[in-house]
C-alpha cells in the first residue's frame, strides 16, 4: 500500500562560448522592448522571501536568486528534490540512493561530517536543523513535494542569516492557505507510486492540510524506500495583527544501496543494479512547528516567529569497517524577532535577533565483529563507540540598512554578530578504549572520545552592496560579503585515533559578486560573476585528526536565461562555469614514504568546471505543454591529487502535460530518454579505487492531478 513500507534496517571551451553567446543574445535583446507574452509561464514578476524574510521582487535583491515556481515543480514532479533544484545555475546536488544526496551550491560537492555546514536549508524561513547539528541529507525533512516554490540564494547569505549560510541558502516555501484543493497520483517504473493531496477551508481562520505518501522499490537490489509527509497551515488576519502558523511531519524508511567499485563499473548494468550493502538502512523522523506573528506599528512592522523542532534518525553506517549503527536526535526551541521600517523616503531598516536552544545526542554501536585485516579487527571492537549529549545555545543580533542615494541607486549595509555555545557531555569512558575500559591492540581503538567540555564561538559577518537600476526592467549590483560557520558537533566530539581535543576555528569566507538582472514579460536574464576565498576549512587530515587549516578559492560565472521565441515556444538555459581550487597545502594526503602530497592549486575533488541544462518548452495548445531538457554534467576529479577523473555525461529528459478538463491534468515523464549509462556520483578512495552511485536507467512516469 502507498505510504507503508517496512525497511530492513573539450568542454571548457564549449561552455565558455555558450555562456558568452547567450550573454550577447540577452544584451542584444535588452536594447529592444520584448514582446509581451503572458501565456508563457515563469517570466512574470517573481517574489521571494529568502533574502529579506518578507516578500521582495527578485530584481531588487542584491545577489543571485533562483525561483522555481509551482508550475515548474508540477511539471517536473520530482521524486527527489535534486531533479528540481539542479535546474538552477550554480546548484549541483549529487543524488545518492533513495532520498540521500550530497550538496553543492557555488561550491564543490562537500562531504564529511561538516560538509552540510556550508549551506543553510530552510522551510518557510525556519532552518531545518540547528546551526551546529546539520545533516548532509537534511532536505528530505522538508516537504518539497508540496512546495509552492523553491528559492535558492547562491553565495553568502545576507545579514539575516548566520552560521552555515556560506555557499548558499535554499528555502522551501509550502503552499499558502489560499492554494486550491488538489488530489494527485504518480506512478513509475521500479515500483514507484505516490499520492498527493491538499485540502483547505475556513473563513477568518483559514486552514490547509497537505500530504505526500510515496514508495519506491528502487532500480537497484534491496534499495527501496517509503516516505510520508504532512504539512498543516493556519492563517488569521485580524485588525491588530496577522498570524500564520505551520506544522510539518516527515517519516522516512529506506533501504540503502552503497557504492559500486571498479573503473567504469556504472557501465556494467548487472553490477549497476546490484547492492553490495543489502543490510544498510536509514530510518528518519522529523517535526517542525512555527508561528509567524506580524504586528504593524507606527513607522514599521514587528515580526515574531517562535518555532520548535524535533528529529531522530537511525542508520547503518555501511561505508565504515564493522558497519556500526548510528542513532542521533535533537530537540530545538527558538525564535526570530525582526523589525521592518516602513514609510521613510530614503532609508529602509531591518533589525532583530535570532535565538535558539538545542538538546542533541549521538550514539554509535557495533553489533558484529569487524572483518578484514588484523589491524582493523583489533582496533574496531564490538560494542559502543560513542555516546554523548550536547546542549547548545545561539544568540545573534543583526541589522541591515538600505539607503536610497537616488531613485535608481541604493547602498545596502548589513551586519550580524553570533554567539554559539556547546555544552558537551561524554556518557562513556573518555579516550580510545573499548566501552568496558579494556585497550585495543596496535596502540589503541580507532574511535576516540574527548572528555566533557564547553566550547564557545563568536562570529561576525558583514554585507555591503550597491544597486543601480539602469532601466525599469534591468538592474545591476555589486556585493561584498563575509560569512561563517561554527564547527559542527560531530567535528568536535567524534574523534579518531590519538586525538583527544579538536581545537577548531570557525570556517570563514569572503566574497565579491557582480551581477546583472533583467525581467520582461517574455524575457528573463540573470548573470553573476563571483570570487570567494575560504579559510579555516575543517577536514580530517592524513593522521585522522580533525583540523581547520585548509584554504580554498572559488570563482565562477553563472547564467540563467528564459526567452519566448514565439507565443508557444520558450527556451531556457542555466549554465555554470566555475573553478574551485585548493589554496594551500594542508596535511590531507601523504605518499607511500610518508611525505606530504602538495595540492596547492589543484582542483577540489567533485568540482566540475562546467554544468547546466537547456530546456525547450512548447505549448501546442492552451491545454498542452511539452518540455525537452538537455542536462550536461562536466568532467571532474575524484580526489585531491587530480589523478583520477570522471568524464561527465549528457542526459535528455522529456516531460509533458495535458489538461483533459479545466480541473484535470495528466503528466508524462521520460527520464534519461537515451538510456545513458552514467554516474550520479563518482569519487576515489585508496581503499576502493574508483567508486560510483550508478545513474537511473531510462524510466517512464505517469501522473494525474485533480483540482477543485
Amino acid at each position: 500500500m502507498i505510504g507503508q513500507y517496512c525497511s530492513k534496517k573539450t568542454h571548457r571551451g564549449f561552455q565558455i562560448s555558450l555562456l558568452l553567446s547567450m550573454f550577447a543574445v540577452a544584451q542584444s535583446h535588452a536594447a529592444t522592448d520584448a514582446k509581451p507574452n503572458p501565456r508563457v509561464e515563469g517570466l512574470l514578476e517573481q517574489v521571494v522571501t529568502v533574502a529579506t524574510r518578507q516578500p521582495a521582487d527578485v530584481l531588487s535583491v542584491n545577489g543571485s536568486i533562483s525561483n522555481i515556481s509551482d508550475d515548474e515543480l508540477r511539471l517536473v514532479g520530482h521524486a527527489h528534490v535534486q531533479q528540481s533544484l539542479n535546474r538552477a545555475a550554480g546548484v549541483n546536488l549529487n543524488r545518492g540512493n533513495g532520498q540521500e544526496y550530497l550538496p553543492a551550491i557555488r561550491s564543490p560537492v562537500l562531504t564529511g561530517a561538516g560538509g552540510c555546514g556550508g549551506f543553510l536549508m530552510t522551510e518557510d524561513g525556519i532552518p531545518l536543523r540547528a546551526a551546529g547539528f546539520c545533516n548532509i541529507n537534511e532536505l528530505f525533512e522538508a516537504h518539497t513535494e508540496a512546495a509552492e516554490r523553491l528559492e535558492i540564494l547562491r553565495g553568502s547569505g545576507t545579514a539575516l542569516y548566520g552560521s552555515n549560510a556560506m555557499h548558499g541558502v535554499i528555502n522551501v516555501v509550502t503552499p499558502s492557505v489560499t492554494a486550491p484543493d488538489r488530489l494527485g497520483f504518480d506512478f513509475g517504473e521500479h515500483g514507484y507510486a505516490r499520492m498527493r493531496f491538499s485540502l483547505a477551508g475556513g473563513e477568518q481562520h483559514k486552514f490547509a492540510v497537505r500530504g505526500t505518501l510515496a514508495r519506491d522499490d528502487g532500480y537497484r537490489d534491496d534499495a527501496g524506500y517509503g516516505q510520508q509527509k504532512l504539512s498543516v497551515r493556519h492563517a488569521y488576519a485580524g485588525e491588530a495583527f496577522d498570524i500564520e502558523s505551520g506544522l510539518t511531519l516527515v517519516n522516512l524508511n529506506q533501504e540503502t544501496a552503497g557504492y559500486i567499485t571498479g573503473l567504469d563499473a556504472y557501465k556494467n548494468r548487472p553490477v549497476a543494479e546490484s547492492n553490495p550493502n543489502p543490510e544498510a538502512f536509514r530510518d528518519a523522523r522529523s517535526a517542525r512547528l512555527w508561528s509567524k506573528i506580524n504586528l504593524p506599528v507606527d513607522g514599521g512592522e514587528w515580526q515574531f516567529t517562535p518555532y520548535a523542532r524535533y528529529t531522530t534518525m537511525d542508520f547503518l553506517q555501511h561505508f565504515l569497517p564493522g558497519k556500526p549503527l548510528e542513532e542521533n536526535g535533537q530537540k530545538s526551541f527558538g525564535m526570530q524577532l525582526s523589525f521592518f521600517s516602513v514609510g521613510h523616503p530614503t532609508l529602509d531598516l531591518i533589525a532583530g535577533v535570532d535565538a535558539e536552544y538545542t538538546e542533541a545526542y549521538l550514539r554509535q554501536t557495533q553489533a558484529n565483529p569487524t572483518t578484514g585485516s588484523a589491524f582493523l579487527r583489533a582496533t574496531i571492537p564490538v560494542g559502543k563507540h560513542y555516546d554523548y549529549r550536547v546542549d547548545a545555545t545561539q544568540i545573534a543580533p543583526f541589522m541591515q540598512i538600505k539607503w536610497m542615494l537616488a531613485d535608481d541607486l541604493s547602498l545596502t549595509f548589513g551586519g550580524r554578530y553570533e554567539m554559539a555555545r556547546y555544552d558537551y557531555s561524554n556518557r562513556m569512558l573518555s579516550g580510545r578504549s573499548r566501552d568496558d575500559g579494556t585497550l585495543c591492540g596496535f596502540g589503541g581503538c580507532r574511535y576516540s572520545r574527548p572528555m566533557s567540555a564547553v566550547n564557545s564561538y563568536d562570529n561576525r559577518s558583514l554585507d555591503l552592496a550597491a544597486h543601480y537600476q539602469t532601466t525599469s526592467n534591468q538592474h545591476l549590483y555589486v556585493r561584498l560579503a563575509s560569512a561563517f560557520r561554527a564547527p559542527q558537533a560531530t567535528e568536535l566530539y567524534r574523534l579518531q585515533r590519538g586525538q583527544q581535543i579538536a581545537d577548531l576555528d570557525p570556517e570563514k569566507v569572503d566574497s565579491l559578486e557582480i551581477g546583472v538582472k533583467e525581467q520582461r514579460d517574455a524575457f528573463s536574464f540573470g548573470l553573476a560573476i563571483y570570487g570567494m576565498r575560504k579559510e579555516n576549512v575543517i577536514f580530517r587530515d592524513s593522521g585522522y585528526n580533525n583540523v581547520s587549516n585548509g584554504e580554498t578559492e572559488h570563482r565562477g560565472v553563472e547564467l540563467e536565461v528564459s526567452y519566448s521565441l514565439t507565443d508557444n515556444l520558450q527556451m531556457s538555459l542555466n549554465g555554470t562555469y566555475a573553478e574551485h581550487k585548493y589554496a594551500n597545502n594542508p596535511a590531507l594526503l601523504k605518499d607511500g614514504d610518508g611525505n606530504l602530497v602538495p595540492i596547492d592549486g589543484n582542483d577540489v575533488d567533485s568540482a566540475p568546471r562546467g554544468f547546466g541544462s537547456v530546456r525547450a518548452l512548447w505549448k501546442p495548445s492552451p491545454q498542452g505543454r511539452l518540455e525537452l531538457e538537455w542536462v550536461r554534467m562536466g568532467s571532474y576529479y575524484l580526489e585531491p591529487r587530480n589523478a583520477y577523473r570522471y568524464a561527465g555525461h549528457n542526459l535528455f529528459n522529456v516531460r509533458g502535460s495535458w489538461d483533459l478538463k479545466p480541473n484535470v491534468t495528466v503528466y508524462v515523464r521520460l527520464l534519461n530518454a537515451t538510456d545513458r549509462d552514467y554516474a550520479k556520483r563518482a569519487d576515489y578512495t585508496s581503499f576502493t579505487d574508483e567508486r560510483y552511485f550508478p545513474g537511473t536507467p531510462r524510466s517512464f512516469g505517469l501522473g494525474v492531478d485533480y483540482v477543485w
